[in-house]
Order: C-alpha cells, then structure tokens, then sequence
C-alpha cells in the first residue's frame, strides 16, 4: 500500500501535510499521489471527500491499486512531485457523510434484528438514501409494513440516544474478522475493515465497511424513514440521517404547518378537517358536473332552435356561436352531441384560446378543412369528419380562418 490512509488513524483529522508522489495528467484531469492522505476515496458506497490541496481545489478521490489518486482542479505544472502541501477537507462535506453511512448502519442492523432483513444494497443519493431489504431468509415476515419500519425507526434511533461507541476494526484476514457477530457474511479475504456500533456481545450493528464513521452513535442525531415501497421481491426504505434528516423533518413540518393553518386545524385533527373538505369537494364536483350537464343541454337546445329558425328563413350562412365559460373538453363535448343535426357545418369558438371547433354529421368532412386551411393562418389542430380543431395564436386568424371556411363551403 503506497498511500498512507491517515482518515484510517484518525476520521477527524482535518488538515495535515503531505508530499507529492507524482503528477500525471488522464483525459484533461491532473491527477496527484501523495505519501499520506486525508482524503477518502469513493468506496463502499459513500462518495469521496472534496477539499483542497495548497489550496486548490480537490473534486474527486478515488483509489487505483495501492494509491489513492486525487483529482486536483489546476494547471499540470501548478504542482511537482516531491513538493510538500497542505491538505484540507470540506469538514461539512466529510461529518454529513459520516452521519448518513453510520445512520444506515445503524438501521441496517435493526431491520436485521428485528425481522432478519437482510440489507441487499445501498444507495447515497443527493436527495436521500435507500436501502433495499429482503425478508426471504425469514419465513415469519411476507411484507414490510409501515408500522414494521416505524419500530425498526425507533430502535435505531433508541440506538443513537444511547450515544454508543462506533468501533472501527481492521484485520489482516478473514478468519480474524469472523470472530465478530457479523450482520452479513465476509466477501473479501484480507485486509478488513469492521465497524462495530455499541458492545460486541450484543451490537447495534456490526459489518464489514471501508467508509468514515463518527466515534459515537450519538453523533449521527436521527434517523428518518420516509417511504417503504416493493422493489424487485424487496423492500426498499427511503430515508436520512444526521443535519439532513432534521432539516427534512423541518421542511415537512413546515408544509404540515401551512396545511393546518388553511384548515383551520391543529396537527390532531388536520387529517379529519382534509378528509371533511375531500368530501365537501367531491359533493361540490358532482353538483358542477350537473350544472354543466344541464348548461351543455340546454346550448344545445338552443343550437337546434337556431338551426330550425335559420332553416325556415332560407339562411344558409354556417352556424358560429362564441364562448368565453366552458371549457375546451365541455365544447367538444357539445359538438359531439350536436353533430348528427349539422348538414353542413358549425362553428363552435373558444375564445379564451383562440380554438375553432368544427361540427359536421360528417357529410361535410371537418378534419379535412383544419388539415387544408389551418396552417394558412399559423394553425394547428385536427380531427375527424365530424368534429375538428384548430387553435390559432389570435381572434383576428380566427376571424379571417372562418371566413375562409365560409366561402370554400359556398
């Protein structure tokens, strides 16, 4: 091992001195070795830590073989193997993901202690962490519930208050590692990295990691599960842990705070209130969907009487009635109702959008007329022979579009 893995030695060590190894160039990126580092290196599902280095920007770590190679935001010659530099971690960056990898941890731990879940991966993410958690080394349990989630919350947090010592352990081989009450089985042979939370007679958690960790549980604050939902014969569990699972728990409250207030309600009753204004609601829709109903009757009533009327005066101009109330899908819904009466052609307008539609009993073909004539008028739309579109950008190609439509039809 060439690199001298100091966050093994010490986690919070912030700032230490180090010398160049070398300094080689790969796709555009400076990429540094040093004899010793504070950085850590992607790995075990935690991201790298970011910082600087004689104050230059360090963006990404990762390991290649024995080394631990750094990707320093600079000049290639800004930095020469054999100069000493100062190296400096983004401490908030470093204590946040030492709180949410212990957190998982710890309620890893618990899914396994309470239901033998078993911890089949592990996600970082930016907005949250997940873990996916399979029951089918236990026959007693077929789903994960939200009340068995909610206990596995509370045991870890129990955890956490109790302000454990958060062990790290390493050993040169497997057979050494194996002493330990091991919540998954070893997949290396030498070299390990055990993190043990709590006595090892009976620990929160104990399992092999290569990630940083806080020295106490007490240190990772809280655990906060958000959603469980089915995933691939699993279970996978939304959550956080540390300063961000406070700061969701902030932002939730804030939103259950705002909704109270528009209630009217306290946080006791505020899901009585919603249920109560749900219902309130959906007599209020149905009573509009009866309005409606009546209103698209009666136009279309009124359609007929016009239609009559003008038949009776020997007027052949095409009927056009405008509306500013109803709706788009309420006027389509009138053209469908009305289309069996329209030899010719109708024009229903839409004048908030700008939207023509055409009613025909299909003699007259309407989606043909929008597919020829619209895009004169920078028009879109379509439709069938009986009822069509067409959506202009203003009343005045409306206008000129009907027009059009009229003298085509004499």
């Amino acid at each position: 091992m060439n690199t001298r893995r100091l966050f093994r030695e010490d986690v919070y060590l912030k700032t230490c001195e180090a010398v160049v190894q070398t300094v080689s160039t790969h796709e555009g990126k400076v990429l540094v070795t040093l004899d010793q580092t504070i950085f850590f290196p992607t790995g075990g599902g935690q991201s790298c830590d970011i910082g600087t280095m004689n104050g230059l920007p360090v963006v990404d770590v990762y390991e290649y073989k024995d080394d631990i190679l750094h990707c320093v935001d600079c000049a290639p010659d800004a930095l020469q193997s054999g100069d000493t530099v100062q190296l400096a971690i983004d401490w908030t960056h470093r204590f946040d993901n030492m709180q949410r990898h212990c957190g998982e941890h710890i309620l890893s731990g618990m899914f396994y202690r309470e239901y033998g879940g078993v911890n089949r991966g592990f996600h970082m993410g930016d907005n949250y962490m997940t873990v996916d958690i399979s029951l089918e080394e236990n026959p007693d349990f077929k789903t994960l519930t939200w009340e068995m989630a909610k206990h596995a919350e509370l045991c870890t947090n129990e955890a956490i208050w109790t302000n454990a010592p958060v062990i790290t352990r390493h050993f040169d081989t497997k057979a050494e590692a194996a002493q330990l009450p091991l919540r998954k089985a070893l997949a290396i042979e030498k070299d390990i990295t055990i993190v043990c939370v709590g006595a090892v007679e009976n620990p929160s958690d104990c399992v092999a990691c290569c990630g940083t960790h806080p020295s106490t549980a007490g240190q990772v604050g809280m655990v906060k599960i958000f959603k469980v939902e089915p995933n691939k014969g699993m279970f996978r569990v939304y959550f956080e842990a540390g300063r961000r699972a406070f700061l969701k728990y902030q932002e939730e409250m804030d939103v259950l705070t705002a909704l109270c207030n528009k209630l009217s309600a306290g946080t006791e009753d505020v899901l009585n209130k919603y249920e109560s204004a749900q219902e309130k609601n959906k007599e209020s829709r149905t009573q509009l969907h009866l309005l409606k109903k009546e209103v698209l009757a009666r136009e279309a009533a009124a359609i007929q009487a016009q239609i009559t009327a003008s038949a009776a005066a020997g007027d052949s101009l095409p009927l056009v009635r405008h509306y500013a109330l109803l709706s788009l899908d309420d006027l389509a819904s009138l053209g469908r109702e009305i289309s069996p009466q329209i030899d010719k052609i109708a024009f229903l307008v839409h004048d908030p959008t700008h939207t023509v539609f055409l009613v025909s009993n299909g003699k007259t073909d309407c989606g043909r007329l929008v597919k020829e004539n619209a895009s004169i008028y920078n028009g879109k739309g379509g439709g069938n022979a009986s009822l069509a579109r067409a959506i202009f950008t203003s009343s005045e190609y409306v206008d000129t579009f009907l027009d059009l439509i009229e003298k085509h039809l004499r």
